[in-house]
C-alpha cells in the first residue's frame, strides 16, 4: 500500500471519530490522528513516516493538504496546480514538478473553495474565474472546467516576508549602487517615475523598493487590484483595494474609480500598483495636475513598448487624439524604469529613460542608465541626462 494510500485511510478513519457536531481544538484533533495511527496500517511505518503522516493529515484537515508546506517554504515564489495531479514550483527562477500531489479532483476542489470563501467569494461552474488571496498575502488565481476544459488550475503568487529594499536589491546584484542612488534622487524630487517589464520581472518589487525614499512625513494613497505592497515608515498611508463585481453584476469597484476618489482625498503620492485598462487615463491625468511623485507600473517589453501600451490603455477609457495622449505621457511621466530577467533567471534593472518631450508628434526618450553585456560580465552604462526635470535638478 502506498504513502498516499494510508494517507487516505487514516484520513477517513480519523473523521469517523470526530463528532461533527463540536468544534475540537488542533491539540484535540492530533490527540485523533494520533489515535488513529496506532490502530491502521500505519503502525508499520517508520517513525519519520509516521510523523510525517501525522503532518500531512492534519493539513488536509484543518488546513491547506499539500499546499500548506508549500506556502510556508520561503524558497517558493510561485505555485501552480494543473489538476490533482500535475503540481509546479518556481523556485530560484527555475520551474520544478512537484513529486506530490492531491489525493484526488474532489480534495483540490475542497481546498478551492475553502479559499475562496474565506474571502467571501464564491466560484463555480457559472462564475468559474475568481481572484483572491490568501491570508499571507499571496495572490491566487482560480479558473475552473468549462473554462479550464478538463481541470481547476490554481495559481499562487507567493511575496517573501521581508520585503525587498533597495539595499536588497544592490546586494543582490539586481542593480548598481550609482543606479540606486539616482533612483533616490528620482523619488525625493518627486518625479512621475512609469515602471514597465514582463510578467515575474520584478516590477512590484522595484515599486516597492522605490517607496523606501518617499519622505516620512508625506501622506500616501496605493492602489491595487490585490494589496501586494508592503510601504513601510509612513505614518500617513491609505490602502485602497479594487473590488470585483458580485454575481448579479453589481457593487464593483474598479482601479478607475479609486483613482477618481484618491484625488479627493489629499495625497502628496499616489501609488498605482499597475495599469492594465482605462485607469491610465486619470494616473496620467493625475501626473499632469499637480500630483507629482507618482509611481505606477505596467507590462510592456521596453520603455518605448510602454509609451505604446499607455495610448492603447488610456483608448481603452477614453476616444481621444493620440497626440493629445502622447502630449499627456510627455507632460505627466518623468523617467520609465523598466526591469527584466536574463537568461540566467536573475531580475536586473535594465534600463532608466528620461522623457525629454514631444518631437515630430512622437514622445522622446533618452536613456540616462542601461545594463549591457561585456566580456567582463554585466555593466551598467550611464549617459548624461539631456533635459531632467526641473523637480530632479532643485533636489539637493
Amino acid at each position: 500500500m502506498s504513502y498516499a494510500e494510508i494517507s487516505d485511510l487514516v484520513r477517513q478513519g480519523v473523521l469517523s471519530r470526530i463528532d461533527m457536531d463540536r468544534n475540537i481544538s488542533d491539540e484535540e484533533l492530533y490527540e485523533v490522528i494520533r489515535a488513529e495511527l496506532k490502530s491502521s496500517t500505519a503502525e508499520k511505518l517508520s517513525v519519520s513516516d509516521r510523523l510525517s503522516l501525522e503532518h500531512d493529515v492534519f493539513n488536509s484537515l484543518r488546513k491547506l493538504d499539500i499546499l500548506q508546506d508549500l506556502i510556508e517554504d520561503d524558497s517558493i515564489t510561485e505555485i501552480m496546480i494543473n489538476g490533482a495531479k500535475d503540481i509546479f514550483i518556481e523556485r530560484s527562477g527555475r520551474l520544478v514538478r512537484l513529486d506530490r500531489q492531491f489525493s484526488s479532483e474532489s480534495k483540490l476542489n475542497d481546498i478551492i473553495q475553502f479559499i475562496v470563501a474565506s474571502n467571501n467569494q464564491m466560484v463555480n461552474e457559472s462564475s468559474p474565474i475568481v481572484d483572491t488571496r490568501l491570508p499571507d498575502g499571496s495572490r491566487v488565481s482560480i479558473v475552473l472546467p468549462p473554462v479550464s476544459v478538463d481541470r481547476p488550475t490554481v495559481t499562487i503568487r507567493r511575496f517573501p516576508k521581508e520585503p525587498w529594499t533597495m539595499e536588497r536589491l544592490v546586494k543582490n546584484n539586481s542593480l548598481s549602487e550609482e543606479a540606486a542612488g539616482f533612483l533616490e534622487r528620482m523619488v525625493r524630487s518627486k518625479c512621475n517615475i512609469f515602471i514597465s517589464g514582463g510578467t515575474g520581472s520584478g516590477k512590484t518589487t522595484m515599486l516597492n523598493a522605490l517607496t523606501d525614499f518617499i519622505p516620512r512625513d508625506e501622506r500616501v494613497i496605493t492602489i491595487e487590484d490585490s494589496a501586494e505592497l508592503r510601504v513601510m515608515g509612513i505614518e500617513n498611508l491609505v490602502t485602497l483595494e479594487a473590488r470585483a463585481a458580485t454575481l448579479e453584476g453589481k457593487l464593483a469597484v474598479s482601479i478607475r474609480d479609486l483613482v477618481k476618489a484618491s484625488l479627493r482625498m489629499r495625497p502628496d503620492r499616489i501609488l498605482v500598483g499597475e495599469c492594465r485598462g482605462g485607469e491610465a487615463l486619470e494616473v496620467l491625468q493625475a501626473m499632469n495636475t499637480g500630483h507629482d511623485g507618482s509611481l505606477s507600473t505596467g507590462h510592456a517589453n521596453s520603455a518605448r513598448d510602454m509609451i505604446a501600451r499607455l495610448e492603447t490603455m488610456v483608448l481603452m477609457g477614453m476616444d481621444l487624439p493620440v497626440e493629445a495622449i502622447r502630449r499627456q505621457i510627455a507632460g505627466g511621466v518623468d523617467f520609465f524604469v523598466h526591469v527584466g530577467r536574463r537568461r540566467d533567471r536573475s531580475r536586473k534593472l535594465l534600463s532608466i529613460d528620461e522623457v525629454c518631450g514631444i518631437e515630430k508628434g512622437e514622445v522622446v526618450l533618452s536613456t540616462v542608465l542601461s545594463l549591457s553585456e561585456e566580456k567582463g560580465g554585466v555593466v551598467w552604462k550611464k549617459k548624461n541626462p539631456v533635459r531632467c526635470t526641473e523637480k530632479f535638478l532643485s533636489y539637493s
